[in-house]
């Protein structure tokens, strides 16, 4: 909730140095706040897309796109293209305000996908799931699965690449990634397949009637910052404010961990 509510009021914003300040601040809480976990490197990965989506976008601005008026800053060789596709153009000539157009939504859309991976690496697949209610338990449950998906891939691929090193193989470049890919999708189907046995172990489906182990009840700081989220929806101005609460108002997950271990 605090990361999609920030997300949603710097797209609101539309204001680059908004977004840029509000992941920097984002970027304090992952390193402090968040526990030594394979979710952690989420908000890593998700800089490095964000990183690729600025990249793609600036380059499909500049090579595609409609002519727009403004200081020409150079000119590409323009390819002809049908008369059933008007106002569309492959090269030609480029403005500034062109290639700030698409910079800033590159940005923006980088940004919110840095909130996004940040989220993942603050909140434990585990606790989330014991913290939902049981009418959109299935539900959850389904988030859970997808929104971890990265994770395992990171922590998987950090287990080839070491793998691969020991053995004595190049891992680096595309040959690299070549190795890489398809011992990673082994894995990963081997890992659906044992996820799908354990949830037919557990009954799962079975019965809408759900037990729970240790219920994990909220704590009056993420009542706190889930509230004040909700204020950079209706004031994105302040939503590197509502970024810093998070500093201050949520305990260290390492911190949490630790105090279930001590109680299982």
């Amino acid at each position: 909730m605090w990361a999609g509510a920030i997300a949603i009021g710097i797209a609101k914003a539309s204001s680059v140095l908004l977004a840029l300040l509000t992941v920097g601040v984002v970027a304090i809480v992952v390193r402090t706040k968040s526990e030594n976990a394979p979710w952690a490197r989420s908000f890593q990965w998700s800089l490095k897309i964000g990183i690729w989506v600025i990249a793609i976008r600036t380059f499909t601005g500049i090579l595609i796109g409609v002519p727009s008026a403004g200081r020409t800053l150079f000119t590409i060789p323009q390819i002809p293209l049908p008369t059933w596709m008007p106002g569309i153009r492959i090269g030609g000539v480029v403005t500034a305000e062109r290639l700030i157009a698409t910079a800033h939504d590159g940005i923006m859309l980088a940004a919110i996908i840095a909130l996004l991976g940040a989220a993942a690496s603050l909140a434990s697949p585990h606790r989330l799931l014991r913290s939902l209610p049981v009418m959109v338990y299935e539900f959850g449950v389904a988030v859970v699965i997808a929104t971890s998906v990265l994770p395992q891939l990171v922590t998987s691929s950090a287990r080839i690449r070491e793998a691969q090193r020991l053995r004595g193989q190049n891992n680096r470049g595309l040959q690299g990634w070549r190795r890489l890919a398809l011992p990673l999708l082994e894995d990963a189907l081997a890992r659906s397949l044992d996820l799908a046995a354990a949830m037919d172990a557990r009954g799962y489906g079975f019965s809408r009637k759900r037990s729970k182990y240790r219920a994990n009840s909220w704590r009056i700081a993420e009542y706190i910052l889930c509230v004040s989220a909700v204020v950079a929806v209706l004031y994105p101005f302040l939503a590197v404010a509502i970024a810093v609460i998070a500093l201050v108002a949520v305990p260290s997950q390492k911190v949490i961990a630790q105090e279930v271990e001590v109680i299982a």
